[in-house]
């Protein structure tokens, strides 16, 4: 099969590799589209924190938003699974830490991470092998483009539900990219007034045109109550303004990753007796980020401006936009394409 192969910083091929055979417990996947996101861009520049801890090395396969059909299982899964359309976990973990016996799989010491880390292949291929463990079944609401949104659709909701958003309550979301326009569209969702704060020129533009009416530059947002702030932005200087930014007993979630060190101050957290809360994974997120989508509360199909082959992968990590591109912050692959 044909798959999108990364060999060092900036060095990559389409190659043909051995497709994969469904070990016990495992399902293959003949994969319908995948979307790109910013891990695999720092993996593609060679700045991902896993390159220099050693969880992850080249080569490596990308890919871990995807959505594909079930073509195949192995002893001891249900064959039922076959021909149903699906999305996976990223997170795999041991299955027999403490962790993972109290349900916190997506932060096993031990975990692999499709596309990722542990050397488990992702999803930029034709076809691909996860544990059957970590499928959801998508239902026929959800095709194969919103279903390679789920993913990080689950970091969005989590990063929402952590804000905690009431009717009548006022958020501010710093970083208008995939991530920040979800969170943002799911806390608008809950009855909340969402302001965004954007760097560019082009994404508070966009947030606009999807609706949401206070959209500002950096350093140009009015001084208002804020209830929730979410960092969902990769400025290291952020995380601090968040915290300046919200309300006294309020909410500050992070769930945006910077290259370097990002600091708060402390004091500033318990003098205003703020809670802080981290996002790691879209795991407990999956399947309320799927009925979501679903019953249409929340429609994410304007964030995805093209679809590429894999041929096109390489130039997209790189920072090129193809010619034909919407407006919107993702791009997906449907490495069916020839």
């Amino acid at each position: 099969m044909r798959a999108f192969v990364l060999t060092a910083p900036g060095e990559y091929a389409v190659r043909e590799v051995p497709a994969p055979v469904a070990a016990p417990g495992e399902v293959v996947i003949d994969v319908e589209r995948v979307g790109v996101c910013g891990t695999d861009v720092e993996f593609f520049t060679g700045e991902m924190a896993y390159l220099h801890q050693g969880h992850s090395t080249y080569p490596m396969r990308l890919g871990h938003e995807w959505a594909g059909r079930v073509a195949a299982v192995g002893d001891g899964v249900d064959p039922a699974w076959v021909g149903r359309r699906v999305m996976g976990d990223t997170m795999l973990g041991c299955g027999a830490c403490r962790r993972c016996l109290r349900g916190h799989q997506h932060v096993c010491e031990k975990r692999q991470e499709v596309g990722v880390r542990g050397g488990r292949p992702g999803a930029l291929a034709e076809q691909l092998a996860v544990p059957a463990s970590s499928l959801h079944a998508l239902p026929d609401t959800v095709d194969a483009e919103l279903g390679a949104l789920v993913e990080p659709g689950g970091n969005a909701l989590r990063a929402a539900q952590a804000a905690a958003p009431r009717p009548g309550d006022r958020a501010l979301v710093l970083g208008p990219g995939t991530i920040g326009l979800l969170a943002a569209m799911f806390i608008r969702a809950a009855g909340a007034e969402v302001h965004l704060m954007g760097r560019t020129d082009s994404s508070p533009a966009f947030a606009r045109d999807l609706g949401f009416a206070y959209v500002w530059p950096e350093g140009s947002v009015p001084d208002l109550p804020f209830d929730a702030v979410v960092d969902a932005s990769n400025a290291a200087h952020l995380p601090a303004l968040a915290l300046e930014s919200v309300e006294p007993a309020g909410r500050v979630v992070y769930v945006g990753l910077a290259g370097e060190p990002s600091r708060i101050d402390t004091r500033t957290l318990a003098l205003k007796d703020v809670t802080a809360i981290g996002i790691l994974s879209a795991s407990p997120g999956l399947d309320a980020t799927i009925r979501t989508y679903a019953d249409g509360t929340v429609d994410p199909r304007p964030l995805v401006a093209a679809t590429v082959a894999l041929e096109q992968v390489g130039p997209v990590l790189a920072g090129e936009r193809p010619a034909d591109a919407g407006p919107g912050p993702k791009i997906h692959v449907d490495p069916r394409r020839g």
